[in-house]
């Protein structure tokens, strides 16, 4: 897990160096790591979203997973119907910490070329996420 970390913000900072905590969405749904991809596509259109935040046995944030990238996976000739989401993760262990500023969040999901960021509290569980506006 890549903790996006931070140094403590001036008081009189502005609203454009705003933390992760003052501009996160609400987490969504969570699911666990050991979910299909046809279960996780079918809540994802339940919910009417288009990313997951992924969640270990202790309910811990793993990562994220998008609609697009689930889709990818299902349509793939490798796919069978026991591919679990912890097996596609990949390289999205990067998260955010409540203190991440705007500026350090951005940053980190364009390196990383993601869309969106979750942000985790100490003990690792999802508080919400950052998405980079287009």
């Amino acid at each position: 897990m890549t903790l996006v970390q931070t140094q403590p913000r001036p008081a009189d900072a502005g609203p454009a160096h705003g933390t992760a905590v003052e501009v996160m969405d609400a987490a969504g749904p969570q699911v666990c790591d050991d979910m299909s991809v046809e279960v996780a596509l079918a809540v994802m259109a339940a919910a009417r979203t288009s990313r997951l935040v992924v969640c270990d046995q202790d309910g811990q944030c793993t990562g994220l997973v998008t609609q697009a990238e689930l889709t990818a996976v299902r349509d793939g000739s490798a796919y069978t119907d026991r591919v679990r989401l912890r097996d596609i993760l990949g390289d999205h262990g990067s998260f955010a910490s409540p203190v991440t500023t705007m500026a350090e969040a951005e940053h980190a999901m364009r390196t990383r070329r993601l869309g969106a960021l979750p942000v985790v509290d100490e003990q690792g569980s999802a508080l919400g996420i950052l998405a980079l506006s287009r």
